[in-house]
């Protein structure tokens, strides 16, 4: 069986009503990814014939997601009336062989593991249901049993009370021969309380056809939890920030309060890596031996290599170190900004599509943007890059070992040579040549005799 060629269906028409929220329900995020997102990328993993993504809610939304992912063999097909699960399956059920299985699954299941699914993609039989005992099984379909033998599966609205007591739950991921299912979901009615076409039905006109229906029983509930509402999304995020954050203290991460951190998206890390109370990472992060992150920080799409240290209160997007750089506090880095080993940011510098070479300093209140900053270079405090002309941007070189002094203008484009000096107050444009001494701003001068203006008798001093 596990020979013939499998195709996922992922059902993502719904509203999501209970969300209260212009976004359809697959697309609202978990960990910094849509949920559909997650799922979609976890059934890739199987590497399937085709995944198949039933949309119909703000279909084209959820297709931008999928050409987002770009991957071969994911289309969407649009469920125009919402007449129930098994007519949405019945949507994709085009693009599927008679010869292939099936492996359909709800959009909003971010939280299943590849090893869930691979174990049960090769679980034997013409029909299979993925089941879970729920401490609480209100709102799921109910497994129905008679000496052990899977008879049903009744959903929560057309359940006899004794069947709502039933604790083995209907998971929503269901997998069976295609040939098999496209004479099922044929067959199907819609007398019940919703006046829909339940997939779920295909259980019991499998029972009557004489076909075993196999279930598999997943160990952890948490991943196959879905969302309705945004309490229940908030349950998601902390499942899979749980996954994740015990992942990286695994891995040797240490982590002063776990429980603060969060984790939305890819994260590798080195030895002896230290994290400190309300961190965020996202996208892609890769951080070296040693690296140290404090309190407060965010940390997004980063490259940090060994020995960086991030102190609180700082927000990277786009960062990459190339050595060992100490970084804040309360600083921000943008995307572009290239450090080498040495390099000193300290509070209140931003950078933005900049590059410093090894030992450079920016220790306080500094803007570097569109700028090349020399090996040991040092920008005073208040020196900024007037980097943009209200049209253009235009780039700043500050060649190794000059000296930037305190509140200087660099008006871009301009070049600043090894081991010039710009005395503090300046503002310079063009070129301040190497070896020398370059200062611009006006002589002071002192006027004699001059007073303060008086206020006028009744004038309000509030202004």
């Amino acid at each position: 069986m596990t020979e013939q060629p499998l195709h996922v269906v992922i059902l993502a028409a719904g509203e999501g009503k209970r969300m209260n929220s212009g976004l359809p329900k697959v697309l609202q995020p978990v960990a910094g990814r849509p949920m559909l997102e997650h799922l979609v990328r976890t059934t890739l993993a199987l590497d399937p014939a085709g995944v198949h993504v039933v949309v119909g809610h703000e279909a084209g939304r959820v297709r931008d997601l999928l050409d987002a992912i770009e991957a071969p063999g994911l289309d969407s097909v649009e469920q125009r009336q919402r007449l129930g699960t098994g007519h949405a399956v019945q949507q994709a059920m085009g693009s599927v062989p008679d010869d292939g299985r099936v492996l359909v699954l709800p959009g909003d299941m971010p939280l299943v593991r590849i090893e869930t699914l691979s174990r049960f993609v090769e679980a034997p039989g013409e029909l299979g249901v993925l089941t879970f005992i729920a401490e609480d099984p209100f709102g799921y379909g109910r497994i129905l049993r008679d000496g052990g033998r899977v008879t049903g599966i009744r959903e929560q609205r057309d359940a006899t009370p004794a069947e709502a007591e039933v604790r083995e739950v209907n998971s929503g991921v269901l997998i069976a021969g295609a040939g098999r299912l496209r004479g099922w979901l044929a067959r199907l009615g819609n007398a019940n309380s919703q006046g829909e076409y339940y997939l779920t039905d295909c259980v019991g006109l499998a029972v009557a056809d004489g076909i075993r229906v196999e279930t598999v029983i997943c160990d952890d509930s948490d991943e196959l939890l879905g969302a309705n509402d945004m309490a229940q999304l908030a349950g998601l995020e902390r499942a899979l920030q749980q996954r994740r954050r015990s992942l990286l203290l695994a891995s040797g991460v240490r982590m002063a309060a776990p429980e603060t951190v969060q984790v939305r998206g890819e994260v590798r890390s080195g030895r002896d890596v230290a994290i400190d109370a309300g961190v965020v990472l996202e996208g892609d992060v890769d951080l070296g031996d040693g690296v140290e992150i404090g309190t407060g920080c965010v940390v997004r799409d980063c490259r940090l290599a060994a020995g960086t240290r991030i102190e609180p209160h700082c927000v990277l997007d786009g960062v990459e170190t190339t050595g060992a750089a100490h970084l804040g506090p309360f600083a921000r880095l943008r995307p572009g900004t290239l450090l080498a080993a040495g390099v000193k940011i300290g509070n209140f510098v931003e950078t933005k599509n900049a590059r410093f070479g090894e030992g450079a300093k920016a220790s306080h209140l500094t803007y570097a943007g569109d700028a090349d900053i020399g090996a040991g270079a040092n920008l005073g405090a208040g020196t900024i890059t007037c980097n943009y002309d209200g049209v253009n941007k235009h780039r700043t070189e500050i060649g190794s070992n000059a000296f930037i002094g305190s509140n200087v203008a660099l008006v871009a484009p301009v070049t600043v040579g090894d081991n010039a000096t710009i005395g503090a107050g300046s503002v310079v444009s063009g070129q301040a040549p190497a070896n020398a001494l370059t200062v611009a701003r006006a002589r002071a001068r002192s006027i004699e005799g001059w007073k303060r203006p008086t206020r006028k008798s009744g004038d309000d001093p509030s202004g």
